[in-house]
C-alpha cells in the first residue's frame, strides 16, 4: 500500500500546463543518459543526479525553453555523452563518417591492385 502511493505521488510531481509540455519532458529524459548509471537514461534512473536533472528539464521546459536549449544545457554541464542522439558536428563528423571513409578507401586499394 506505501508503494503504491509513493509511487503515485512520484507522478504527481510534474503537472504541466499542456500534453505538449508532457510529451517534450518524458522525450526529454528518455534521450538523456544519467551522468551516474552505466546505461540507462534519467528517466529510468533514481539517482539523485537523475532526480535533479529531471527538475530542471521540468523547470526549463515550464520557463518556455526549447528543447535545443535544453539538450545545450544538458551537454554543457555533462558533456556530448549524455545524449542518446548527440550532434553530428566537428570532430564528430569524422567519428560518424570515417568508418565508411576508411571502407571506402580499402575497396578503392583493392580494386586497383588487382586491375595491375
Amino acid at each position: 500500500m506505501f508503494l503504491v502511493a509513493l509511487t503515485s505521488s512520484a507522478e504527481l510531481i510534474y503537472q504541466f500546463e499542456d500534453q505538449q509540455q508532457e510529451d517534450r519532458f518524458y522525450r526529454l529524459i528518455n534521450e538523456t543518459r544519467c551522468p551516474k548509471c552505466t546505461s540507462g537514461s534519467i528517466a529510468s534512473s533514481n539517482a539523485p543526479v537523475s532526480r535533479d536533472l529531471k527538475q530542471k528539464i521540468y523547470e526549463l521546459i515550464l520557463a518556455g525553453t526549447s528543447d535545443e536549449e535544453i539538450k545545450n544545457y544538458i551537454s554543457e554541464r555533462f558533456g556530448a555523452s549524455s545524449s542518446y542522439k548527440p550532434a553530428v558536428k566537428g570532430m564528430n563528423y569524422f567519428l560518424w563518417f570515417g568508418p565508411f571513409i576508411f571502407l571506402s578507401l580499402i575497396i578503392l586499394i583493392f580494386y586497383f591492385n588487382k586491375r595491375v
